[in-house]
């Protein structure tokens, strides 16, 4: 009988708290939401910038070449400092990832205007740029691993191999219980 009353005492609590929970909105939802400054998310200049990294994708090896050259010599404006980071670092083409994060780096560090407004995305840029030389340097250090373990292993097949030819050359011995023929036990 105490069982039944504790049990129904934490249902009936357990249906009040979901009640109470279901009436009042949370928090949150009461506040207005707000605005997104343009120095944060630079909408307009950043749409473009993203279409032109889809082209970028689509682009051909000598494409890709005198794009870089164009807009090598196009000059330093931060819209076009984040296309040149975007076209360093495809990988279908001239990758120099080392060149672009630092080009990604000089934007995240203006103070102008226009660069603010591309601050997202050149972080975004940047960290998958980051995690890609980290992934590069792994594969590397994987590989050169890879390389001494083969290397280890034809070692000692080598030695295996020799220590066969030796077991070929020796004298064939006799096993112990067995008599010769014509002994008698």
């Amino acid at each position: 009988m105490k069982a039944y009353r504790l049990r129904s005492t934490w249902l009936g609590l357990l249906a009040a708290g979901l009640m109470a929970a279901c009436a009042a909105p949370p928090e949150w939802s009461r506040e207005e939401p707000q605005a997104v400054s343009a120095t944060t998310v630079g909408e307009p200049t950043m749409l473009p910038l993203l279409g032109y990294l889809q082209r970028l994708q689509r682009m051909s090896t000598q494409e890709l070449v005198r794009e870089r050259n164009a807009l090598t010599s196009a000059g330093q404006a931060p819209s076009t400092q984040v296309r040149l980071a975007m076209l360093l670092g495809q990988p279908r083409g001239p990758t120099d990832t080392v060149r672009a994060l630092a080009i990604l780096e000089g934007v995240l560090k203006s103070a102008e205007p226009a660069a603010a407004g591309l601050h997202p995305l050149a972080r975004v840029l940047a960290s998958q740029y980051s995690e890609r030389l980290r992934l590069e340097m792994q594969n590397e250090k994987l590989a050169q691993q890879l390389k001494e373990s083969q290397r280890r292993s034809n070692e000692l097949q080598e030695k295996l191999e020799a220590l066969a030819d030796i077991e070929r050359t020796l004298p064939a011995r006799p096993i112990i219980g067995d008599n010769p023929p014509g002994v008698p036990r």
